[in-house]
């Protein structure tokens, strides 16, 4: 037997309790307050909790940087630091990152110079149509920062999870190397 409510499709969060994240409160529109620090500089937004990094980054903050690749994970082009750790920022929702630091490609550069990271990738040719550039170099710099990578095949291995469909992957192992190498 069916009513009239029977048919009614709910949105996702009417289906799942909400949480409130630390320093957040709930909106009589079914948000929450997230305050985000994003290269350097502080934001206060009111975003439903099922907001990705990603789609915050882009659609809220402005920063097309970050690219919207596969949006499952797996091809790395939305790749930032957190807190200095790579973090695919498609599966990572905004509001659990409140009170980290935020990092993405447009915060990179420092006074007008680039990155010596993305120097590298362009004195080496690690790209092609640029499209996962971004993720690449945030996932580069990351990798750097870990300390892990010694060899050519840590390196690759390490770097995995950005797929570059150009094949530019050449050019991104000698920049990386590079960089590794001054910063050694």
């Amino acid at each position: 037997m069916s009513t009239p409510d029977s048919n009614r499709h709910f949105s996702i969060l009417d289906q799942m309790p909400i949480a409130e994240a630390p320093n957040a409160s709930l909106g009589s529109d079914r948000t929450i307050a997230v305050k985000l620090k994003v290269n350097e500089t502080e934001h206060e937004l009111q975003l439903e909790p099922c907001v990705t990094l990603l789609d915050t980054l882009r659609e809220y903050l402005g920063l097309t940087g970050t690219k919207k690749g596969c949006d499952h994970g797996q091809c790395g082009a939305c790749t930032v630091l957190v807190e200095g750790e790579r973090v695919v920022s498609c599966l990572s929702l905004a509001a659990a990152h409140q009170g980290e630091e935020i990092t993405t490609i447009e915060g990179l550069a420092k006074d007008n110079k680039l990155h010596p990271m993305q120097s590298a990738f362009i004195k080496h040719d690690g790209f092609q149509c640029g499209y996962c550039t971004p993720g690449q170099i945030m996932s580069a710099v990351g990798l750097i920062a870990e300390g892990q990578a010694q060899t050519d095949g840590e390196i690759k291995e390490l770097m995995s999870g950005n797929i570059c469909r150009c094949g530019a992957y050449l050019g991104i192992l000698s920049a990386i190397k590079e960089v590794k190498e001054v910063t050694a």
